[in-house]
């Protein structure tokens, strides 16, 4: 079986309205980890490419947040219409979607 190029992390954690951060799945429905799954599967990836839910990654302010790995992308603020998108421009053709992408500089930052 050949080695995973990409493993995205999909953030699922769901956070009191009151702690003023925001959560990732406000919903608890898991509703943009399953279009992830799907569209790897509908372009037949799942051999390469693993998407996976993720507990907090501590980018709430920013989120819904997702993170692929190896490659160290982490895109906030992300919806299911951007789903087709990242896979086709990230994971199959390696480029970075400047709109979606986390600064450095406010990985881990508090607004």
């Amino acid at each position: 079986m050949p080695a995973f190029t990409h493993h995205i992390f999909i953030c699922i954690n769901q956070r009191d309205p009151a702690s003023g951060r925001g959560s990732c799945d406000l919903t608890g429905e898991q509703r943009l980890r399953d279009a992830f799954k799907s569209e790897v599967k509908r372009r037949g990836l799942q051999l390469t490419v693993r998407a996976n839910a993720a507990g907090c990654l501590d980018q709430c302010e920013l989120g819904p947040t997702v993170v692929i790995y190896p490659q160290a992308i982490w895109y906030g603020g992300v919806r299911i219409e951007d789903v087709p998108r990242i896979v086709e421009e990230t994971v199959i053709h390696g480029r970075v979607l400047a709109d979606l992408l986390i600064p450095d500089e406010r990985l881990n930052c508090k607004k």
